[in-house]
């Protein structure tokens, strides 16, 4: 193999992120896509296997198994099943980078995995800092793994902290688009449907995370996931809405400088950056003029039509395995949405009733939070049940 050609497991290469980091080894001769992993879109994984040419796949459903092993059996392609396989496969030595973008808490076994085989993570899953972020910070430090960020808000943060002191930083400020509904009448968020959630005016995302930035828990996750990547305390990050989504956030330093990373609202560049870093690599985009913009506005979120945001923040604030139960409750609020099993405004419901009743743990270990997760996930359709 070539000694410059940087080999990258990809988790999750079916969804939004991976489907686009894809797109940049398809252009770049300089990366290699070493494995795909997928839940359930077997025929799509198929597709890019047949393109990509990886050394594994991984299915996580029985039936794609079957199907992967009959098309990819004379494409020299290892075809391999469930959460299990996947973690094993993680400590290829072939393996440069893993990228990290499997939807929720189910990128947890895998991140932990791959940071045990010393492998560099490029992060596209905050569930795993928001549900374990102690643990897993700890872990990369201990096994002098990078966790390279690729969410857009915390690229933007990592890449204005090159060649600066986390010291000298005295405000971290996450933007936040404000969502499809920024500008509608709370009065009229009862009539929302999953159709008009799932438009999202700036980015082009899946569906769970496009849900959450349409009721802001999407900011409220990165607001915990920036706590544990750049350790500063919550008090100390901030959010501010940004409709046109160009500033992607900014830090505040001891001395009143504001650093701040811009580009247009796509997600190649901070996969790209979370590739070739700690250097930049050449990639053809669409034009960009700030001259074009005309005006960029921000205002401070309205918490009161957008009550997630504040339910993150407390979370956080509380520690142990709080934000664990928040995560896995909004998880499946989410999930019951998208499957119009409950209104938009039973999501928050969900999350603040299985918020007040837990049992909270101060200092879990990894077994506690799986605990955690699976007795508030039946907690929470307990309570979708009862709506």
């Amino acid at each position: 193999m070539c000694k410059n050609l940087k080999s990258i497991a990809i988790l999750g290469s079916t969804g939004s992120i991976g489907t686009q980091a894809l797109e940049i080894i398809s252009k770049l001769k300089n990366y290699k896509a070493h494995l795909l992993s997928a839940n359930k879109n077997f025929k799509l994984l198929c597709e890019q296997a047949l393109l990509f040419k990886p050394k594994n796949v991984v299915i996580n459903d029985e039936t794609g198994y079957c199907f992967l092993k009959e098309k990819l059996k004379n494409q020299n392609v290892n075809v391999w099943l469930g959460e299990k396989d996947l973690c094993g496969l993680l400590s290829d030595p072939e393996i440069d980078l893993v990228l990290t973008s499997i939807v929720g808490s189910a990128g947890l076994k895998p991140t932990i995995s791959a940071i045990r085989a010393k492998k560099n993570i490029a992060l596209a899953n905050k569930e795993t800092l928001v549900v374990a972020g102690g643990l897993i910070m700890s872990l990369a430090k201990k096994m002098g793994v990078k966790i390279i960020p690729v969410d857009s808000e915390h690229s933007a943060i990592f890449q204005c902290l090159v060649g600066e002191s986390i010291e000298s930083v005295s405000k971290l400020i996450l933007t936040a688009s404000g969502g499809p509904f920024l500008n509608l009448d709370k009065k009229l968020f009862k009539n929302i449907t999953v159709e008009k959630a799932l438009k999202h005016p700036n980015w082009s995302m899946g569906s769970k995370i496009t849900v959450d930035s349409a009721t802001l828990m999407n900011k409220g996750l990165e607001l915990i996931e920036a706590h544990w990547l750049f350790d500063k305390p919550i008090k100390d990050i901030g959010v501010v809405v940004h409709p046109e989504s160009i500033i992607h956030s900014l830090v505040e330093f001891s001395d009143g400088s504001l650093k701040a990373q811009l580009g247009l609202p796509t997600m190649i560049t901070p996969i790209l950056y979370a590739f070739s870093y700690p250097k930049r690599t050449y990639y053809k985009k669409d034009a960009f003029s700030l001259a074009d913009l005309k005006s960029l506005t921000f205002f401070e979120p309205n918490t009161s039509k957008f009550p997630h945001l504040n339910l993150a923040k407390e979370s956080i604030k509380v520690g142990g395995n709080a934000p664990c139960v928040l995560n896995a409750a909004n998880e499946v609020a989410v999930e019951a949405f998208l499957n119009k099993r409950i209104h938009f405004l039973d999501m928050i419901k969900i999350v603040e009733k299985s918020l007040e009743n837990f049992n909270f743990v101060e200092n879990p270990a990894l077994e506690d939070y799986y605990k955690t997760d699976k007795s508030t996930r039946m907690q929470a359709n307990y309570l979708i049940k009862k709506l």
